[in-house]
């Protein structure tokens, strides 16, 4: 089994999810997330009207951290087919990680393994 974890803008979070559809994957978690990549930012000084004073945007970005189980066949599959749709070609376009998950239960079902998955 692999867990895939996609971070992506807010607004591909509904292509992620249809992708996801598309490849039957039977559930997905996602988060906010902030953090900073290699796109440099520039810390730009913005002046508030109402305490005279100056303020400094942040470098930091916000993102949306998906996660998904799959099993072992469809990783590869998913992970070109997410590659293909969500590239423009940009450094910002997002990341895509993957690891080998051991073990997994359904507490309710008490299935294991990839039968936890459905």
């Amino acid at each position: 089994m692999k867990q895939i974890e996609v971070v992506v803008a807010h607004e591909r979070l509904a292509a992620v999810n249809a992708i996801l559809y598309k490849h039957n994957v039977g559930g997905m978690m996602f988060y906010d997330i902030k953090g900073r990549g290699r796109v440099k930012r520039e810390a730009t000084v913005v002046t508030d009207v109402y305490n005279y004073g100056k303020k400094y945007a942040p470098e930091f970005g916000s993102r949306t951290k998906i996660d998904v189980l799959v099993a072992d066949p469809l990783a590869k599959q998913l992970v070109q087919d997410l590659v293909k749709n969500l590239s423009t070609g940009s450094a910002s376009d997002g990341k895509i990680f993957v690891k080998d998950i051991s073990e997994a239960y359904d507490i309710g079902s008490m299935e294991f393994g990839e039968d936890a998955l459905k």
